[in-house]
């Protein structure tokens, strides 16, 4: 050990926390995907039917239909059905906030390593802002 090293006091992580730690990182697996974060940037304003965000990210219905399915599963996405057509919501809103925060992390980043133009940087905080409610 090195003079400026020292032993940690800190607990062993617990088999509890390291479970948690698998589930937050599948989570985070399933965002993973900028079609996924598209879907939520649709859905963070409330829901929409399936064939409004065929439309609105011009993606092929089977396309959406998995990814709806996958957000789903993870508890992500909840839906309800009104006769024929499908809708789709937040299960909750702090995925949102988690997405924000993400965005503003990637901002910090790129901004430190001098990737983005001001107009660019202006533009994605713009989109960045979370929605009200």
């Amino acid at each position: 050990m090195r003079n400026n090293e020292k032993i940690s006091s800190a607990p062993a992580t617990s088999a509890k926390d390291l479970r948690f730690f698998e589930l937050q990182a599948d989570i985070c697996q399933t965002l993973a995907n900028a079609k996924r974060l598209q879907i939520l940037n649709l859905l963070k304003n409330g829901e929409m039917s399936v064939g409004a965000m065929v439309a609105a990210l011009n993606i092929a219905k089977p396309n959406l239909s998995q990814h709806l399915a996958v957000m789903r599963q993870k508890g992500i996405l909840a839906s309800r059905r009104e006769g024929t057509t499908i809708y789709y919501r937040l299960a909750t809103p702090h995925i949102i906030e988690a997405c924000h925060i993400m965005r503003q992390v990637l901002l910090e980043a790129l901004a430190v390593r001098g990737s983005l133009t001001e107009e660019t940087l202006a533009t994605a905080r713009e989109t960045a802002a979370p929605a009200e409610g």
